[in-house]
């Protein structure tokens, strides 16, 4: 394979969900692949009809309703063709804001890759071609980050979704003793066994059309109208192939059997449940919710859907943005619904997010930062409009776990509710006069995202924004002092500094001392060189090889950031799995002895940077 084909053969080797295809397969996806160029400007439509798959390689697009709203993103290593999958929306367009190389394949290619038997490629390859192909390639899908993980049941088998034990009884036994123990343990089918393993199965519709409808006495044995069980699965199925079998058979039901004893079942409900924990899946059905309990009720599964992604070995970079992307779903809808309730905007607007949610970086439920830019074009007479929606969302979120902002940094306080003059007036005067209050509103209102509405609002504020700061070394270098409050916890002779006292006495605080300093120093690369973007791994990557930051400086702080942030993860997935509340408070014990020493070295490599930044400044 020549030079240009191997690279392209090592990125789709890391783009998800291709990445779960052995190598073999991603060199005759290669050969496959052709390459496109789009400048930027280009308009994107999408059709009824998709036939091929598009990989962005670089560049980015901006994906908008048909009236200029802006719903998500796509850029480096998105499936752009798997956007177009929510035809409840409104027709959606797109914009190629950066210049776009994508790699491109044709379904019929993908439907011809040769696979190995036995394995589950097949699998992977026809989940692409049903979403290229099928009826959901209708419009585009106002999350992108989501769809960067793949389906959950490919990544799980069946031990870890049916239920156990499975409720049976003894060949024999009449359709009134069988009812009875049905409801007796709520569930709709129950197993027939004949010395202890399965025969049959009967259901709810079972009784209802073989016994109910047709008079039958309920003195009759079961055995009469039960579904004889002639297929049962192992534990260790993958749970995708568990579905597929139901879906070919047209079954709803299987035994869980292993070493001949009947383990439990698992029914296509089961499956359906699991699944929708799923990125995809929760976001479908955020942005279809009726009102603010469902919402509040979809929000509900955030946790778990962490805890799947962490179960799945998703990296603490995915699992961010799939966080911040269902908190980005909720206010979507909800301002969706406030726009229905109160009419129209009188002004174009821009809702954005501040902090973690901007940086795509949110675990779990956390609070809630935001604004609202509004044209300079609004009549001040019609600011209340701003003041309900700030007030319907901000509630709204509160209701779904992202509490309210304990400094007030919402769009429900009037003043981070301001037109696009007044912000550029804020900012102008936080990078000119940095005192203490700057300081601390540049920690945050430097990672400003938008999540709906019209973008050019923020990007511009963005463009002058970098301009200043780039060139204020007295700004930077205050902001530098106070970014170096936040230091790692390494002590003289690389022991841990442990919180001292206190609920978390003798942990570590993974993201204080942790992934927040790598944040701030991020920011301050981003704010020297003219970085637009807020991501901190990107701001980090395109800061690499700058007078800011030099190249293996980016990659040891990536590694870091990368380490520490898995940790963290790791850390509150346990807590969640045992029903606790997730922090950021790791104690040491709970790491092995060799991790340990990885994470002392995460932690000098934030030292290194920090002392070469103060230098500097």
């Amino acid at each position: 394979m020549d030079i240009e084909l191997k690279e392209i053969c090592d990125f789709i080797s890391e783009v998800t969900p291709l990445d779960r295809l052995p190598a073999v397969t991603h060199e005759a996806l290669t050969q496959e692949m052709r390459i496109r160029y789009l400048r930027r400007g280009t308009p994107l439509k999408s059709s009824g009809k998709c036939d091929q798959l598009m990989i962005i390689r670089k560049g980015a697009v901006s994906l908008k309703t048909d009236d200029g709203k802006l719903v998500g993103k796509a850029a480096e290593g998105d499936l752009l063709t798997l956007f177009m999958q929510e035809p409840a929306l409104p027709t959606q367009t797109g914009d190629v804001t950066e210049d776009l190389l994508v790699y491109t394949i044709d379904t019929q290619a993908l439907d011809e890759i040769p696979c190995s038997p036995g394995s589950d490629d097949r699998s992977v390859l026809s989940m692409l071609i049903q979403h290229i192909r099928g009826g959901l390639t209708e419009n585009l899908h106002p999350t992108p980050e989501d769809t960067k993980m793949a389906s959950a049941l490919m990544y799980n088998t069946i031990e870890h979704i049916y239920s156990a034990p499975a409720i049976t009884i003894a060949s024999g036994s009449t359709i009134r003793e069988t009812s009875v123990k049905m409801s007796k343990h709520h569930v709709s089918s129950i197993m027939i066994t004949e010395d202890e393993m399965p025969i049959g199965i009967v259901t709810d519709t079972d009784i209802r059309r073989d016994c109910v409808a047709q008079g039958l006495s309920t003195d009759t044995a079961a055995d009469h109208i039960m579904s004889p069980s002639v297929m049962s699965v192992k534990p260790d199925l993958n749970a995708f192939d568990a579905l597929m079998l139901m879906t070919r058979k047209g079954i709803h039901h299987l035994p869980v059997i292993a070493e001949n004893k009947l383990l439990g079942m698992v029914t296509s409900t089961d499956l359906i449940k699991f699944e929708s924990k799923n990125a995809v899946y929760l976001s479908s059905s955020i942005s279809r919710a009726p009102n603010v309990a469902a919402l509040s009720e979809h929000s509900r599964l955030i946790p778990q859907l962490q805890v799947q992604l962490t179960d799945m070995n998703a990296t603490a970079d995915h699992i961010g943005k799939a966080v911040s992307a269902m908190n980005g779903a909720i206010t979507r809808r909800l301002i969706e619904m406030a726009e229905k309730e109160f009419g129209p905007p009188p002004a174009p607007y821009s809702w954005v997010a501040a902090g973690s949610q901007a940086r795509r970086e949110q675990t779990s439920h956390t609070d809630q930062d935001n604004a609202l830019i509004i044209s300079d074009e609004l009549n001040p007479a019609d600011m209340e409009w701003y003041a309900k929606l700030g007030k319907f969302v901000c509630d709204g979120l509160a209701e779904c776990g992202f509490i309210y902002c304990p400094g007030n940094i919402m769009a429900m306080n009037p003043e981070y509710r301001q037109t696009q003059s007044v912000w550029d007036g804020y900012f102008k005067n936080w990078i000119e006069r940095p005192d203490p209050q700057a300081l601390l509103n540049a920690s945050t209102f430097f990672d400003f995202r938008t999540v709906y509405g019209d973008e050019h609002l923020l990007d511009e504020i963005r463009e002058r924004m970098l301009a200043r700061s780039r060139t204020s070394t007295l700004f930077l270098g205050l902001l530098a002092k106070n970014a170096l409050q936040l230091r790692p916890p390494l002590g003289f002779f690389r022991g841990f500094v442990l919180v001292d006292d206190g609920e978390h006495k003798d942990t570590l605080d993974l993201k204080h001392n942790g992934t927040a300093p790598i944040v701030d120093l991020a920011r301050i690369y981003a704010l020297s060189e003219g970085i637009s973007t807020v991501n901190t791994r990107e701001r980090i990557q395109q800061a690499a090889g700058t007078n800011s930051l030099s190249e293996d400086g980016a990659a040891d702080l990536l590694a870091a950031f990368e380490y520490i942030g898995e940790l963290r993860i790791k850390h509150q997935t346990r807590q969640l799995k045992r029903g606790e509340a997730a922090d950021n408070f790791l104690p040491p014990k709970d790491i092995p002895q060799l991790e340990r020493e990885y994470l002392k070295d995460a932690f000098k490599v934030i030292q290194t940077m920090q002392t070469s930044i103060k230098m500097k400044y």
